[in-house]
């Protein structure tokens, strides 16, 4: 494997972390960070360290994409709505970039 896949893979995984953390919670509800983790390794099988889990969900809490809750001793995270939009604007910015360098399509990149 060349080192620009190798990058390309880091920069479309750990780089972009927040894609996957607002993933897991539409699918799945409110979850503590360290489940959040879990299930990103589970789910798309690659494990980002616990470090950057967290501080990527810390960073999204502040631009309000979650919204913690206290419940007991744990931190429960839930996407907001606005975290939902901007999930979905993401996807659809990475869609059109997957068809601009697709061959044949004849689009330019957005």
């Amino acid at each position: 494997m060349s080192r620009a896949y190798r990058r390309l893979v880091r920069k479309l995984t750990v780089e972009v972390l927040w894609l996957y953390v607002a993933r897991v919670l539409a699918d799945s509800g409110p979850m503590r960070a360290y489940d959040i983790r879990k299930a990103i390794e589970s789910r798309f099988g690659f494990k980002p360290r616990a470090m950057t889990v967290y501080t990527v969900v810390y960073r999204m809490a502040a631009e309000g994409l979650l919204q913690p809750v206290k419940v007991g001793d744990s931190t429960l995270y839930s996407l907001t709505e606005f975290g939902r939009r901007e999930f979905e604007a993401a996807l659809g910015y990475l869609r059109r970039v997957v068809i601009s360098l697709s061959p044949g399509s004849g689009e330019k990149p957005p």
